[in-house]
């Protein structure tokens, strides 16, 4: 069968089975459906929020956002978000895609500079004369995805949402379009991606520096100068984020979160975890 896609979905015959493992949508989610993420909680799927009424404030990669509809928030795969505020008139529609989904779409957007930007902005306006397009797509995807009885749902799925990106939603990216990234600015991203990649083995700033074929001090000044926060205390944030989560979202014991960060002991890591947030382990996770 041709599909006209130059890639393979691998996904299962059956269509339901499709849209169910592979993508998901709820509508007026509000702040008492929110409540209960009262610590930080790590994405598994790529997903959007389309904020339509209200404001709030959330971490997402331990940067703090400012979000007042009508808004987009990009979350994706891996990062780790934290809502701190949601004002009592918030309401979003939420689609979250799962990881072989989210892949193979941006196949098509890796070679986009959308791509790059939406890595640096999270969260971006919807244009007011927009906003009335973002909630026609919506309605568009609910009827999508009712056709179950159409045998090319998958493939009329991914091209919807690349049509919407292209159409609509890259007009929320047009404030950044001429953002010049310097040498410096460059840096902080690699640096950034590099220790979301390594930190549970790698802690020392040697490790990056070699990396981005720097030295370790000019790393240091260049991630302060651009960040407000120095190369090492990125590394640390990352650390006690990822043990923040463990402690609080699985179901391994403190040994064996110590193991999944590598540290050389439960005391090890008892210790380093109190330095930073001024509780142990075990007082972190019964709070």
């Amino acid at each position: 069968m041709t599909t006209g896609l130059h890639y393979n979905l691998n996904l299962p015959e059956d269509l339901s089975s499709i849209l169910e493992q592979d993508f998901w949508m709820l509508e007026n989610i509000g702040p008492s459906m929110l409540t209960s993420l009262r610590e930080p909680v790590k994405f598994a799927a790529t997903t959007w929020i389309f904020v339509f009424n209200g404001s709030g404030r959330a971490d997402i990669n331990l940067v703090n956002h400012e979000i007042s509809a009508p808004a987009l928030v990009s979350v994706k795969s891996t990062q780790i978000m934290q809502p701190t505020f949601l004002s009592p008139d918030f309401n979003a529609t939420v689609m979250v895609m799962s990881k072989r989904l989210s892949e193979n779409l941006f196949l098509f957007l890796n070679s986009s500079p959308l791509a790059s930007i939406s890595l640096r902005h999270p969260v971006v306006s919807i244009p007011d004369d927009s906003v009335q397009d973002f909630k026609d797509f919506i309605q568009a995807t609910k009827s999508l995805l009712a056709e179950t009885s159409n045998p090319y749902g998958s493939q009329a799925l991914m091209y919807h949402l690349l049509l919407f990106i292209h159409r609509y939603g890259y007009k929320c990216f047009l404030p950044f379009k001429d953002e010049v990234v310097s040498r410096q600015g460059r840096m902080s991203d690699q640096f950034l991606a590099l220790v979301q990649q390594n930190f549970r083995k790698e802690r020392f700033l040697d490790f990056y520096a070699s990396k981005l074929e720097v030295t370790p001090k000019h790393l240091s000044r260049t991630i302060k100068k651009q960040t407000g926060f120095t190369a090492v205390e990125w590394i640390e944030r990352y650390v006690i984020l990822e043990a923040k989560v463990l402690l609080k979202s699985s179901n391994l014991n403190i040994q064996q979160i110590a193991d999944e960060l590598n540290f050389p002991s439960q005391s090890f890591f008892g210790k380093y975890f109190k330095k930073q947030t001024g509780l142990s382990p075990k007082e972190f996770r019964n709070s």
